[in-house]
């Protein structure tokens, strides 16, 4: 009988080996990896496409009376000069209309949307002298990704003929107040319909014969509305509409009894040189119209319709608040149906990024059966249930990881845990095939199981560790990818290393273990041993 000494593993690889073999806590800590990845898994926010930062801000700057040329030669262009002048910035638009000018500033992909924002404030408060006499004070407003594009789009109708679309938006108006109070929501809004106004169109003829200007006409009605109104320089028919007059207004005849001046010791009120209506906002031109399918399967003819959006706060799960949205649609299905409105739910990210990681995380269970019935062929079954353990155990991990570090479950997560999938069990399958090879090696017929696992794994550490470093280092440069695409793409160069590091962890704790009392050592024929 051949007696030998103890085998002394040299690298990691078979210290781990020989560490966790026989410990009864290696169990403990499979079931507890295993658990944890599960419940990242679960709790991660889904969306349908990972997190992009991207900064830019809007400066609106108004100045009543002003034509076109002018804001963009007092306003646009200085302030675009100014806005220049921040670090960071990539792309400046400036557009003038009649009565004010807007400026965006552009930073490249990545900056920081605090830093950035704070910065466009910052220069704009400390060039407020350059802003000519009569402008109003610049209304600063971040640009946000999150937020500015909705998750969720509900088209609202009516079912009947009779009822405007000043009311549909006041209906629909309630419901958005109750959506935006949800947990997560940022913000809501209206798109399509018409909201309730006050319209005065101004005669120039008689403006003229009481000798009277536009701008008293404007600080009149200023005076009984919380806003100035806004002036439209275009006439027809000798008429100017003077739009947006907006308060605690009961009836036409409150604006109409506003006293504009005096003359010959008589007050001028203003429904003398205009007309006002109870009507809807004329200088929205925008519309939207919905045509839905009937019992019958064949499409109604179209109707006008009021677009609730629906925004969430960055980082939170897409799924979570599209569901939040319709349970609480649902509650105002009666209110709804009372006053004849129906809706049609258009868009719905949350519904889409959770099929999206449904179907990723079925090819991904799909890619691990094929790998194992592979094994079966190769190595054997036991080879093959033990690898096939080592990839949950893998991706428990790289999901635990990705939540602590504040990534959600998206498209391209995903990916990177597919294109990764044949490397992650390249270490289980060296060290079961390097274990397979020394139990069926009649050289090691007097070793121990427990010596054999540990040489085994032990063996096959330096080459491997090399290996998955090399794999690790072609990873890197992705990480340093910038603008839009290195953003896009962030989870690859974030999850792929973390996935192939675990799987060497895993490789040389689990595989060993679960083989010694798996795998069962062939019978060989001692003839001539000594």
């Amino acid at each position: 009988m051949k007696h030998t000494k103890p085998y002394v593993p040299t690298d990691y690889a078979g210290k781990l080996a020989k560490t966790f073999l026989r410990n009864p806590l290696t169990i403990v800590l499979g079931i507890f990896l295993l658990s944890i990845g599960y419940l990242a898994l679960m709790v991660m926010p889904r969306e349908e496409n990972p997190q992009m930062v991207v900064s830019g801000s809007t400066v609106i700057v108004a100045l009543p009376g002003a034509s076109a040329a002018e804001i963009q030669k007092v306003i646009v262009q200085p302030l675009e000069r100014k806005m220049k002048e921040v670090k960071g910035v990539e792309h400046i638009y400036g557009r003038a209309m009649d009565n004010v000018g807007i400026i965006t500033a552009a930073f490249y992909i990545g900056e920081k949307k605090e830093d950035s924002n704070l910065k466009v404030y910052d220069k704009i408060m400390q060039n407020l002298d350059i802003l000519p006499a009569g402008a109003m004070n610049p209304i600063i407003k971040p640009l946000d990704i999150d937020i500015d594009i909705p998750i969720v789009s509900v088209a609202f109708f009516s079912k009947t003929q009779d009822m405007s679309t000043t009311e549909l938006y006041d209906r629909v108006k309630k419901i958005q107040h109750h959506i935006n109070g949800l947990d997560n929501v940022a913000v809501t809004q209206l798109k399509g319909g018409h909201k309730h106004q006050f319209n005065i169109e101004v005669d120039l003829n008689k403006l003229s014969a009481y000798n009277l200007s536009m701008g008293q006409i404007t600080q009149a009605v200023q005076s009984l509305a919380y806003s100035v109104p806004a002036i439209k320089n275009t006439s027809k028919e000798n008429t100017i509409v003077m739009l947006g007059v907006e308060n605690a207004i009961e009836s036409s005849k409150d604006i109409g009894n506003i006293i504009v001046a005096q003359y010959m010791g008589s007050p001028i009120h203003l429904s003398q040189v205009a007309k006002i209506d109870d009507s809807y906002d004329i200088q929205n031109f925008k519309s939207a119209t919905i045509s839905v399918k009937d019992e019958t399967g064949k499409f109604t003819p179209m109707k006008e319709q009021v677009t609730l959006t629906v925004s969430k706060l960055q980082g939170t799960n897409a799924v979570l608040i599209a569901d939040a949205v319709k349970k609480e649609l649902e509650i105002y299905k009666e209110f709804l149906a009372q006053n004849g409105i129906s809706y049609v739910i258009t868009r719905n990210d949350g519904e889409r990024a959770n099929e999206a990681v449904n179907e990723l995380v079925f090819h991904l269970l799909l890619s691990i059966v094929i790998i194992a019935i592979l094994l079966v062929l190769v190595l054997g079954w036991r080879e093959s249930l033990i690898v096939t353990f080592t990839v949950p155990a893998i991706l428990a991990i790289t999901l635990f990881i990705a939540y602590l570090t504040g990534q959600t479950i998206n498209r391209i997560t995903l990916f990177a845990f597919l294109l990764s999938l044949g490397l992650l069990v390249d270490a289980a399958i060296i060290v079961i095939e390097n274990i397979h090879r020394h139990y069926h090696s009649i050289e090691s017929i007097h070793e121990t199981p427990d010596e054999l696992m540990i040489k085994a794994t032990d063996e096959i550490g330096p080459p491997t560790n090399i290996a998955t470093l090399a794999i690790i280092m072609t990873m890197v440069p992705m990480a340093f990818v910038g603008q839009m695409m290195g953003q896009f793409m962030k989870p690859i160069p974030a999850n792929v290393p973390v996935a192939l590091i675990a799987s060497l962890f895993v490789a040389y704790i689990f595989t060993p273990y679960l083989a010694v009392r798996m795998l069962k050592k062939p019978d060989h024929n001692e003839k001539g041993d000594h």
